[in-house]
């Protein structure tokens, strides 16, 4: 298992920056964990990039964890009715 802890704002500036690390600590484990707890903004962009981390993983047949999300990411999460969407986020 891996882990990849997220922290600051995840919106369109830095979302850019983390598909590709996300993606590629997919790659290296059968299972991904990515910690959410200091995620203080996130927008669409970033939401998009733990769908698209999602979507990978169930692509190549690994399993992505989403953790310990942030109130931020927990109420972008539900305006957009994503919440279930990204199970595993206590």
């Amino acid at each position: 298992m891996s882990t990849v802890e997220l922290a600051g704002e995840l919106t369109i500036h830095a979302a850019a920056e983390q598909a590709p690390r996300l993606l590629a600590a997919l790659e290296e484990k059968s299972v991904l964990r990515v910690r959410l707890a200091d995620v203080t903004e996130i927008d669409t962009a970033g939401l998009q990039i733990l769908l698209l981390t999602r979507r990978e993983a169930a692509r190549i047949g690994s399993t992505v964890e989403f953790r310990d999300a942030s109130p931020a990411v927990r109420e972008a999460l539900a305006i957009v009715h994503l919440d279930p969407a990204l199970e595993a986020m206590s």
